[in-house]
């Protein structure tokens, strides 16, 4: 069993227009810690976790998950459904 944890920090700060330095301002933690979140270099612990998803008003699960979350041009054309 992989224990890769995905998440969408990077998406969540574009929407934003957050920086990566930004972010770890807000959360205390170095800049670079947040690149490698990003590229699932790093697993946050489970209080990072929380405090990133409380910065982004979403809950965890939004940001974090142990499957891939979809491609968002797959989710808004359909691709990978058969006809």
């Amino acid at each position: 069993m992989s224990e890769t944890v995905h998440n969408r920090i990077a998406v969540l700060r574009a929407e934003r227009g957050i920086s990566r330095r930004q972010l770890a301002d807000a959360l205390g933690v170095h800049y670079q810690t947040i690149g490698y979140l990003e590229r699932g270099e790093f697993r946050p612990s489970l209080h990072l976790a929380l405090r990133i998803a409380a910065y982004f008003e979403v809950p965890v699960e939004v940001v974090f998950s142990i499957e891939p979350f979809p491609r968002i041009g797959d989710a808004a054309t359909g691709a990978g459904r058969s006809a």
